[in-house]
């Protein structure tokens, strides 16, 4: 057994601490705020993540409290026509078998955490970190006297990661992007006609149009009919900036790790944020239930599986973001076209792609973990040749 050190509490943190628990070993995490929860409204579970958590045995649990979209829907801004569409129900269970979720993210937060104390996971709050020692490893926590030493330490601090910041990786930088989030009653929309088939019927709808794909009413007032009687019954808002981050050339140093948000960050518009997450947690745990697999080559390895995957979804999420809000003109008029045809390799619905898409749900953290320790096996084996050879 060895003892690890996650510095933060949020869905990675807890993620990596489920996982590494079950590879039998014990956990510490520092949570600089002083209550556990998660601010935000709703969070999407594509299957690539809700398969890992229907291993750690937490499906049940997710599902009670989600909604299962049927379909994700990509409408014009112009007056709601469905440009492409790509089944959920039943698709994504009978294809990946695992469901495509949307949840609120304190509940997804509150069940991992529940999850995390029941493999006997110590959570320490008020605890913000101010010195991390990459050789012994330790972290020092403001107004603790002592240090908390471990075999090993996890940075899974979040966009704004004072772990990335002391590994002198990249600041997240501003891309010019607002999000916004409504919340509306149900059984107001209920009770116009002309927006309850969006209510008893859930889909992740898109309005796609020129440098947005949903705001506000001010800037959707030539939009479609239905679109701006459902923002007028709209009861709170909120909008933040949309921050991402540069590729680091490492996110390992010593025994030091960093995982999500930390050195991945990336814009919401493939939904993946969370679930990558999820993903670098669950492969962690895998690798560290492997005995013989000293901890260099564990985190080494670690990296080796994630960085490319997380890489590619985060710039096809910036790309996708030009997909999305591509201005009136030849090139939106060329992509409704593409939209009209049967997907290929490069479809603008990322999601129906028939390459990209098993690509992005498929995702199997054992075949992973087995693929990267064979090729490390092979290199391992031709240098004790090569090394034999030269003798």
């Amino acid at each position: 057994m060895i003892h690890v050190v996650i510095v933060g509490a949020g869905l990675g943190g807890l993620a990596a601490a489920i996982g590494i628990a079950k590879a039998g070993h014990q956990i510490t995490i520092l949570e600089q705020a002083g209550a556990l929860g998660e601010v935000g409204a709703g969070i999407q579970i594509p299957p690539n993540a809700s398969r890992i958590l229907k291993k750690w045995g937490l499906l049940d649990s997710i599902r009670a409290v989600s909604v299962q979209p049927s379909d994700f829907i990509l409408r014009s801004y112009h007056d709601g026509t469905v440009l492409s569409k790509q089944n959920l129900v039943p698709y994504a269970e009978e294809r990946y078998g695992a469901p495509y979720l949307h949840i609120h993210r304190a509940d997804y937060h509150r069940i991992l955490v529940a999850e995390a104390e029941c493999l006997g996971v110590k959570i320490w709050l008020h605890s913000k970190i101010s010195h991390i020692d990459f050789d012994e490893p330790s972290v020092q926590v403001v107004g603790q006297p002592g240090k908390f030493h471990a075999d090993i330490i996890i940075g899974a601090d979040g966009l704004k990661s004072t772990c990335r910041e002391a590994m002198q990786g990249p600041p997240p930088h501003l891309t010019g992007d607002l999000a916004y989030r409504i919340v509306v009653k149900a059984s107001d929309m209920k009770a116009h006609p002309g927006l309850r088939d969006l209510a008893e019927k859930p889909a992740i709808n898109y309005w796609l149009g020129p440098s947005a794909h949903v705001e506000m009413r001010a800037i959707f007032k030539e939009w479609d009919p239905k679109l701006r009687i459902l923002l007028g019954l709209v009861q709170e808002s909120s909008r933040w900036r949309l921050q991402d981050s540069e590729e680091m050339g490492t996110w390992v140093r010593g025994k030091f790790a960093l995982l999500g948000d930390a050195c991945h960050a990336s814009l919401p518009y493939l939904a993946q944020g969370a679930a990558l997450a999820i993903e670098d947690g669950a492969v962690l745990g895998q690798l560290l239930s492997i005995d013989g697999l000293n901890i260099s080559t564990t985190l080494s390895t670690y990296e080796s599986i994630r960085k490319a995957r997380t890489t590619r979804i985060v710039k096809g999420s910036a790309a996708l973001r030009d997909v999305l809000h591509l201005p009136d003109g030849r090139e939106q008029r060329e992509r409704d076209k593409d939209f009209s045809s049967e997907p290929f390799e490069g479809y603008p619905n990322r999601w129906a792609d028939p390459v990209f898409q098993p690509w992005l749900f498929d995702y199997d953290v054992q075949k992973e973990v087995d693929k990267a320790l064979s090729a490390l096996n092979t290199d391992r084996n031709e240098m004790r040749a090569s090394a034999a050879a030269s003798a």
